[in-house]
């Protein structure tokens, strides 16, 4: 296998560096998309070219077309779709409401993929919350739960537990999961519910010392549709037919069920066959969804373009970091279940989750596995539930730990809601908040 050097890994860094900090240093300009497009390119288009100049260039083909193509043609797929969905009137914005869909994403995202949970609900929980003041930590919650913990119950939760059922994980298996995935889901709503209703509490009290003093100066008093009962309608219900049809196609369309589309000769058509799909669903919810059921959702194309110029520059940055890790990773000197949770956390929180699960699964198999040890597709069970764990946990660490996070960031900020920034993401909440629960998680199970 041919490596690359170190140094090569210095545009993948880069990337993150600007992501973090360009929205401080330039910000007026970092504000349009297609200077985020020129920053991806600059820093994008001199490691492709470099790669192939050392004879690597069927990595940066296969990690843009066969990585990059399919993963934001996924996203803009379920940001249509779920983009035609809107309900109408008003639901309490209450503690209990909000953890309760919170809740509801979490269940679902086993089952409809962390991606599609995400983009199902974050429109309605953040309409649900328009007039509230406190909803950054919403956002938060929702991005780490819904966006990542959920998916670890079934193969089509996330794409490394999908990439490792396709390596012999029986579909069943990954059910074993259920008390790593009750305790972190229990842990981070309680944990929710509690911080919500605190702020809630706090703006009640301000609204009606707020009513109180316009009363006495006669004024209107203020609006308070946040804590009242009012019928909820949805408009744009034929999305959820197409949103079926997103999700059987991820869930079938792959070359797992149709070989045809893995072998090396099979036309385009074929090779994106999932990919033709999707757009076709894409051009059907744009036709068939009235306009104004768009406008009142607030939906526009600028979340979706944000993700997907940025991208463009992190998938190929990220080529030589993901061959690096392939070529070194078997001497990082892991065998203990408490190393691979880790390992395979940290790195999934910056670069792509699935590679990555499969890298140190790679390592796995070339360990001894002593007599009378229950194994799962040639690796000691505990080692498995380790990498998928820390895959898909640990993707929630970062805005870039998993693809639906930024767009939960930017659809956030489109709607008014000042989001942290790359490194107020990771000081404030990750690290305050998600660690401490994965490394309980690690010292129980781990």
């Amino acid at each position: 296998m041919q490596e690359v050097e170190i140094w090569t890994l210095i545009p993948f860094a880069l990337m993150l560096l600007g992501i973090a900090i360009c929205p401080f240093v330039v910000g007026e300009w970092w504000e349009k998309n297609s200077n985020k497009l020129i920053f991806s390119l600059v820093l994008g288009v001199p490691t492709a070219l470099y790669l192939y100049y050392i004879g690597l260039g069927e990595k940066v083909v296969h990690q843009m077309l066969y990585d990059y193509v399919p993963f934001i043609t996924l996203l803009c797929a379920l940001f249509v779709v779920t983009g035609g969905l809107c309900r109408t009137g008003y639901i309490p914005a209450k503690a209990s409401t909000n953890t309760a869909l919170i809740a509801i994403g979490f269940v679902l995202a086993s089952f409809i993929g962390t991606t599609g949970a995400a983009m199902l609900l974050v429109r309605m929980l953040i309409e649900i919350n328009r007039y509230r003041e406190h909803k950054i930590h919403t956002m938060l919650f929702f991005t780490a739960i819904v966006a990542n913990c959920g998916g670890v119950l079934t193969p089509l939760g996330d794409p490394p537990l999908f990439l490792l059922y396709l390596r012999g994980v029986e579909f069943a298996w990954f059910l074993k999961l259920l008390p790593q995935w009750l305790l972190t889901g229990g842990l981070l709503l309680l944990m929710f519910y509690i911080i919500d209703s605190h702020y809630f509490k706090i703006e009640k009290q301000h609204a009606a010392r707020l009513r109180h003093l316009q009363r006495f100066m006669g004024e209107p008093e203020p609006d308070v549709r946040m804590v009242e009962d009012v019928k909820a309608e949805f408009k744009g219900v034929v999305n959820l037919l197409y949103l079926a049809i997103i999700l059987v196609s991820v869930a079938f369309i792959n070359p797992g069920t149709i070989p045809a589309m893995g072998e090396h000769n099979a036309p385009l058509y074929m090779k994106f066959l999932r990919e033709i799909v999707l757009v076709a669903v894409i051009v059907l919810s744009m036709l068939t969804t009235k306009r104004s059921v768009r406008e009142a959702n607030h939906f526009t194309w600028t979340p979706i373009m944000e993700v997907a110029v940025l991208f463009i520059g992190i998938f190929a940055t990220m080529t030589p970091a993901m061959i690096y890790l392939n070529a070194n990773a078997a001497s990082l000197g892991l065998d203990s279940p408490w190393q691979f949770y880790y390992s395979t956390g940290l790195l999934s929180s910056f670069l792509d989750n699935a590679p990555t699960a499969v890298a140190f699964y790679t390592i796995a198999t070339g360990l001894p596995v002593a007599e009378g040890v229950a194994t799962v597709a040639g690796i000691p069970e505990i080692l498995m539930k380790a990498i998928s764990l820390g895959a898909v946990f640990f993707g929630s660490m970062t805005y870039i730990g998993n693809g639906p996070n930024f767009m939960i960031k930017s659809i956030a900020e489109e709607n008014g809601i000042a989001m942290p920034s790359f490194f107020g993401y990771i000081l404030k909440f990750s690290l305050l908040v998600l660690l401490p629960v994965y490394a309980l998680v690690q010292w129980i199970f781990f």
